[in-house]
């Protein structure tokens, strides 16, 4: 089952970019992820509030500032998620590749006919 909250939050690139930093970095902050994108620390922050909502990111208190980890767990299942959705579609995609060679076959098959008479 799919999680459309956790999906809408990651489907913004700016905030895949800041789990990206946060995977490489370990943690960090607003005003410090804010120097890596081409956002103002205050658009961080908010894209930080997404991602704390759906459980990806969360935040310890740092003097003045809060310092966000990536949740592991939630970031395996949204992976599992992906994966499960890629299943699903791979398998639609062979049944409407099977219809389509089954439609081109019947056409094949009345073109041959018509040749013949």
């Amino acid at each position: 089952m799919v999680d459309d909250d956790l999906w809408s939050a990651v489907g913004d690139p700016t905030r895949r970019r800041m789990l990206d930093l946060l995977l490489s970095e370990g943690s960090g902050t607003a005003t410090s992820l804010s120097e890596h994108l081409p956002v103002t620390r205050q658009a961080v922050a908010k894209h930080l509030v997404v991602l704390d909502r759906v459980g990806l990111v969360h935040a310890t208190t740092a003097g003045r500032e809060k310092q966000f980890r990536v949740d592991q767990a939630q970031l395996a299942r949204a992976v599992a998620q992906l994966a499960d959705v890629g299943t699903a579609w791979s398998s639609r995609l062979q049944r409407i590749k099977r219809i389509a060679e089954t439609i081109q076959r019947g056409k094949d098959t009345d073109n041959e006919t018509e040749k013949k008479q």
